[in-house]
């Protein structure tokens, strides 16, 4: 990889404001680097979580702790007229409800100390293509499910000595093989909860199985019960969260947790650190240009991505040394933009 193509196209990312083109970068730097050069660096090899790491690791080091957190989720970029093929694909959106086209990007955030850096990306691919028999329809399938990818990726931060405590997680990845692979790696787990999770309060209910639904617990707020989630061996901790949303309505959160020492406030500060992941998927799609790329084929979607989250890396670089937020500093490349061009304007103008 060249390192000087790379701060080149991420620069070029953060800094235009439409399509993410090879001849736009051209453009910009006057000609000084043909749309061939961009053309063959997106096109060259394929970049990997591997590569993305090598960008990372010098920040995460000087910021690491042994009390940080790790964060997965996944986020869906839909492109709905882009050509299909296993990344640009049919994927379920569990935020809309429904199937949508477009890629399927897992990510693993590592958050401390005030730094939230990206550490680790897998692309969810389809590989397999199958026939409905219910539907005749041609539809695609992976290979590896997402839990067995967090698992890697899991696997992947520890073998890079990464300091973390706690893996935080929504209600999606709140499966009992992620909860034993977590512990068994000697770490701890946050996950949200759905309503109808079976969970019994003491040890003779788990023996003789009288679970009963989460959300019919006897579990005032700001209290902590213990307790075993069905077909999971270990203790955990629970609570209920209550909040008002935005529109004056009220939501409830369930989260287990097992690291048995936890308090209410303890469980709930930390795993209010996921929103953090909310706000790189944002930010990456916001202000890194992830979707407004003409590229067609695998390795070059592929390749825009992994530079898309670099550039969202580099943003939250330049976040915290400005002390900005990541969409304030945008904000104002957009209007020093929006000035320069206003200036040249009123020159053109004066010259006519």
């Amino acid at each position: 990889m060249q390192r000087a193509d790379l701060d080149l196209y991420t620069d070029y990312l953060l800094s235009t404001f439409g399509f993410a083109t090879a001849t736009g970068l051209s453009a910009m730097v006057e000609g000084e680097v043909s749309h061939d050069r961009v053309t063959r660096f997106l096109s060259g090899e394929d970049f990997t979580s591997k590569h993305l790491w090598q960008q990372v690791k010098s920040v995460v080091r000087s910021i690491e702790d042994s009390d940080g957190v790790l964060i997965f989720d996944d986020t869906i970029q839909e492109k709905a007229w882009t050509d299909e093929n296993e990344l640009m694909c049919w994927h379920y959106d569990h935020v809309r409800g429904r199937n949508v086209r477009g890629i399927n990007l897992l990510n693993a955030l590592y958050c401390c100390n005030g730094a939230s850096i990206p550490v680790a990306f897998e692309l969810v691919k389809k590989p397999i293509q199958y026939c409905d028999l219910a539907t005749r329809q041609l539809k695609r399938k992976s290979e590896v499910t997402k839990n067995e990818l967090m698992r890697a990726m899991i696997d992947t931060c520890i073998h890079n000595e990464l300091k973390f405590r706690f893996v935080l997680m929504d209600s999606w990845f709140a499966a009992t093989e992620n909860f034993e692979f977590i512990t068994g790696k000697g770490r701890h787990f946050i996950a949200a909860l759905k309503d109808n999770r079976l969970i019994a309060v003491t040890e003779e209910d788990r023996k003789n199985k009288r679970f009963v639904r989460v959300e019919n617990l006897d579990l005032p707020e700001q209290t902590v019960v213990r307790g075993w989630l069905k077909d999971y061996a270990k203790e955990v901790l629970v609570v209920r969260q209550v909040f008002t949303n935005k529109d004056g309505s009220t939501g409830i959160l369930h989260l287990a947790s097992s690291d048995l020492t936890g308090s209410y406030d303890a469980i709930t500060t930390t795993y209010q650190k996921r929103w953090k992941m909310e706000v790189f998927h944002k930010s990456l799609k916001s202000n890194a240009n992830l979707a407004k790329s003409p590229t067609r084929t695998l390795r070059t979607q592929s390749n825009h991505v992994f530079l898309s989250i670099c550039a969202a890396f580099k943003l939250e670089c330049l976040s915290l040394k400005n002390k900005l937020s990541p969409f304030a500093l945008c904000r104002k490349l957009l209007i020093n933009a929006s000035r320069s061009a206003y200036e040249q304007l009123l020159q053109l103008r004066a010259t006519a």
